[in-house]
């Protein structure tokens, strides 16, 4: 059986989860470029106000769906997810979490923002679906 502490073990594992987001989700996220990072860079940690690169597992960075229009240029990049691999596994190593659940929690949350949601609005479906 593979690393999946692995880089391309891990690569692997995320693209597999961002590939089974269900449709009709999934037919928005066709131009989402999907990253793996060790580490979050300062600049980030800095703008959220975070004090250490372990509070922080992924990143959406673009333009919402609802926000799109047809002039609008996303950041120069276009849409994109960043996973920080780092991050991850120290929370599996914490938490006892398996490493794909981990990883598509991310995922699912970032694509989330792509779609519009907050932090907060993800907190709450998260919070009555546990009910």
């Amino acid at each position: 059986m593979s690393d999946p502490t692995a880089i391309e073990e891990f690569e692997r594992r995320a693209r597999q989860a961002f590939e089974n987001i269900p449709s009709p989700f999934a037919d928005y996220l066709g131009d989402i470029v999907l990253r793996i990072d060790d580490w979050p860079a300062q600049e980030i940690l800095d703008y959220f106000g975070l004090d250490s690169p372990l509070q922080l597992c992924g990143l959406y960075q673009g333009v919402p769906v609802g926000e799109k229009s047809p002039w609008s240029i996303p950041n120069g990049q276009g849409d994109r997810i960043t996973l920080y691999r780092r991050p991850l596994l120290n929370e599996m190593q914490a938490t006892g979490v398996e490493l794909d659940k981990l990883i598509q929690h991310v995922v699912v949350h970032e694509v989330g923002h792509h779609f519009g949601l907050s932090d907060a609005d993800m907190h709450q479906i998260e919070d009555s679906a546990d009910d």
